[in-house]
């Protein structure tokens, strides 16, 4: 049976989960084996707020904008994350009669990462800055033997991007990197990214489909999170995973995707 690797976006679960998840129960119970990882970074920094703690944004010197987890940041982001988002995720794959089980990188040592000691980052008047790196990783191993034994007797793994550092400490781990290292270690026919966009837009047309040979030349006409995304997905397929997939989330059955030719693929 083919095993597909989903990651939903924070954005396109908060407007659209119930269709999402839905979309994910009904291949589920027609034997397609899949693993959810799921994002929520926008809901992290809503808990802050509620809570009085400033989220922390840093850019890279490519341009790129991302959470700066320190201690106190982190706490909310596994509360939140490994909390309510991903409970609430398995309470209503659960309710539709999905074998669901709730994981971080943590349990079951799933996802092991290397935490960045320092990182580059531009300052306010665009020079560059070498800051603490803070809880954020980078996975280096992903335990492939625990989710086989869950697939193998009927659970969908739905999995948290929190990953564990090499002290023991919990570090976040961007999940579009989570998802796209599982779907390589795990061998996975399909990596499916449900983000909140239709896929990937040049000059402001969609690109149906990206060859691994031309996302190069693609580089500078994308977006910065787009971007990322693009090489990721890109570096799976040369991996082996058959082909990666960037679309909307937020239509009625999302997974259709899987069955036709909604969003953006990236092939070999």
């Amino acid at each position: 049976m083919s095993l597909i690797v989903v990651k939903a976006g924070g954005r396109a679960l908060e407007q659209n989960m119930d269709n999402i998840l839905n979309s994910v129960a009904v291949r589920v119970s027609r034997g397609l084996r899949i693993i959810f990882v799921h994002g929520g970074g926008d809901i992290v920094t809503k808990y802050e707020a509620l809570i009085g703690i400033e989220p922390k944004f840093v850019v890279s010197p490519q341009g790129i904008r991302s959470r700066y987890t320190d201690e106190r940041e982190l706490e909310v982001y596994v509360m939140v994350m490994a909390g309510k988002i991903n409970k609430e995720i398995v309470a209503k794959l659960n309710s539709l009669k999905i074998k669901a089980v709730g994981l971080t990188g943590a349990d079951g040592e799933l996802m092991k990462a290397e935490r960045k000691k320092k990182i580059v980052v531009l300052d306010e008047n665009n020079r560059k800055r070498i800051i603490p790196g803070g809880y954020t990783g980078m996975i280096k191993e992903v335990e492939t033997g625990f989710l086989t034994t869950l697939i193998n007797h009927g659970y969908t793994p739905v999995i948290a991007p929190i990953a564990i550092g090499e002290e023991g400490e919990l570090l976040n781990v961007d999940a579009d990197q989570a998802a796209g290292k599982i779907a390589e270690s795990m061998r996975a026919e399909k990596l499916l990214i449900l983000t909140d966009v239709e896929g990937i837009l040049v000059d402001g047309k969609l690109i149906k489909e990206i060859k691994v040979s031309d996302v190069e030349a693609l580089h500078s006409r994308i977006g910065f999170g787009m971007n990322r995304k693009v090489l990721m997905c890109a570096k799976v397929v040369e991996a082996g995973v058959k082909e990666s997939i960037i679309c909307s989330g937020l239509v009625e059955d999302p997974l259709k995707a899987l069955e036709e030719t909604a969003g953006t693929r990236i092939t070999l």
